[in-house]
């Protein structure tokens, strides 16, 4: 036998015939702002292991040199020689930490590092410096503030301008 299925029940006998059933109101969706984006992630520029690079490079981002390098590097911020990297380049940077081959002056308004096995010869002139058990430094270290200068008040001496002493008679 074949049953017939609806979706409405049949009305009663004698009930009023009524319109079908609109369907509910959808709910009224609250936009909500999005959540404030994350702080910009910091970039680092990398010179991988395979490259040579003969000339200038300026960056604004982070760098490692894990490659090789001749010639100047200048960035804002921390350039790191990684441990395959080989630098005959002038550095100047905020920080600089070296765990390969630096042949160059550097000049870091922050901190030096010369980790463990790290090498850098030639002239340092930078805010900080440490230099690892096992790292090779040779060179001059010229230790400057990073703080700006502040001028002092001139401190009055309470010692006499001139000592006199009684003449030998």
């Amino acid at each position: 036998m074949f049953n017939k299925r609806t979706d409405e029940a049949p009305a009663p006998a004698g009930a009023p015939h009524t319109a079908p059933l609109e369907p509910p109101p959808l709910p009224q969706i609250q936009s909500n702002p999005l959540p404030p984006p994350p702080p910009a992630a910091r970039h680092t520029a990398t010179i991988g292991p395979a490259m040579h690079i003969n000339g200038q490079i300026r960056t604004d981002e982070e760098l490692l040199v894990d490659g090789q390098v001749e010639g100047s590097v200048e960035s804002h911020h921390l350039v790191t020689v990684g441990v395959n990297g080989k630098v005959r380049a002038n550095i100047k940077a905020r920080d600089v930490v070296i765990f390969g081959e630096v042949q160059g002056n550097i000049e870091a308004t922050g901190k030096i590092a010369i980790r463990d096995h790290g090498s850098l010869v030639g002239d340092i002139i930078t805010a900080g410096i440490s230099i690892d058990d096992g790292a090779y430094f040779k060179g001059s270290i010229d230790i400057t503030h990073s703080h700006p200068k502040v001028a002092h008040k001139p401190v009055q001496s309470e010692l006499p301008d001139r000592v006199e002493t009684p003449a030998a008679v």
